[in-house]
């Protein structure tokens, strides 16, 4: 975020075209971007997309931006960004909301001219537009059906990060097996340099259960370990869109999800209750999908994320950007 900009401005200069539009990502500092284009990009227009963004970012207190403050020089990145471009999109509601409601708070630490208007401007200027993902890629190593008669397989496809909340997860799941409850085991998800330690605990504890334990290398050995999970009991303390817990769905796994973040929209509201747990429930929730794994697998999960697909967005992103153009 801090020197992305500066590049990708040279190599903009040395295009021989110039665009319709600049699409870009929450991740470009647009302002700086835009200063060292500007012979070349005035008149273009702009957009910026936020997949997430580092304003209501769950900041662990041991991250070295932390340490070193550099947090709120993102954040200002992205607020700027988007008092720039001349369309914000988020990739969820629930996105687009927390951002807006946060940008009072963070404007008001600063001594003065604090600019809360610009906040109209950008919300007058936002909408939602939900993530394209290649979710029909996944058909291709679909299994003819889940085993019959195996014990149900619980699934955790996310990064190895402490706002996914692995410790709450594994946590129930040592609950769930000291009284006696059977299940297999499927982790997957990518690790950073910093990996928790309940992971590692975990794996020791939960030896007998674990079919795969880590990252994949290739997008086969995923999609068939999703089409093969029965439940996916979600913890995470952030998640602007979760993308993860999408293609678990599209994989027919029978989501547990907490009511919050972005979750509700990927759920019809009648029936919320059914897939969105409060606080304190999760334990009941994964033991009662376990005990009705035959049932749960017959449920077409899949209908409820399908919209995310590529073939089913593509226009939508179309009709959105020629707008703009």
């Amino acid at each position: 975020m801090h020197g992305g900009a500066v590049e990708l401005a040279k190599q903009f200069n040395d295009l021989k075209q110039k665009p319709d539009l600049v699409l870009a990502t929450s991740m470009l500092d647009l302002t700086t971007f835009l200063a060292l284009t500007r012979e070349k990009s005035a008149g273009i227009p702009t957009a910026i997309y936020f997949h997430e963004n580092q304003l209501t970012y769950p900041w662990s207190p041991q991250d070295r931006d932390v340490k070193k403050k550099r947090n709120n020089h993102y954040s200002f990145i992205n607020y700027v960004s988007a008092l720039a471009a001349d369309k914000v999109f988020f990739n969820s509601e629930y996105h687009r909301t927390s951002f807006l409601e946060a940008l009072p708070k963070f404007l008001k630490q600063f001594p003065d001219k604090r600019g809360h208007p610009n906040i109209d401007l950008i919300k007058q200027k936002s909408e939602v537009l939900h993530l394209g993902m290649d979710l029909s890629s996944f058909e291709a190593f679909r299994d003819s059906e889940k085993e019959k008669e195996s014990e149900p397989v619980i699934l955790w496809n996310h990064r190895w990060e402490y706002d996914k909340r692995p410790k709450a997860f594994f946590k129930s799941l040592f609950r769930l097996k000291e009284r006696g409850l059977k299940f297999k085991l499927v982790v997957l998800g990518e690790q950073n340099d910093v990996t928790p330690p309940i992971f590692e605990e975990a794996r020791e504890k939960l030896s007998n259960e674990v079919l795969h334990w880590g990252y994949t290398e290739d997008q086969e050995a995923y999609a068939r370990w999703l089409w093969r999970a029965d439940i996916l009991p979600v913890t995470s303390n952030q998640d602007f869109f979760g993308g993860s817990v999408v293609e678990a769905m599209y994989c027919d796994c029978h989501p547990i999800l907490p009511n919050r973040l972005a979750y509700p929209e990927h759920i019809p509201k009648k029936i919320h209750r059914d897939f969105l747990y409060e606080e304190g429930e999760l334990d009941l929730r994964i033991e009662t999908a376990i005990q009705n794994v035959m049932a749960i697998r017959r449920v077409d999960y899949q209908s409820m994320v399908k919209q995310y697909d590529w073939q089913e967005l593509i226009g939508k992103y179309d009709s959105k950007l020629e707008e703009i153009s």
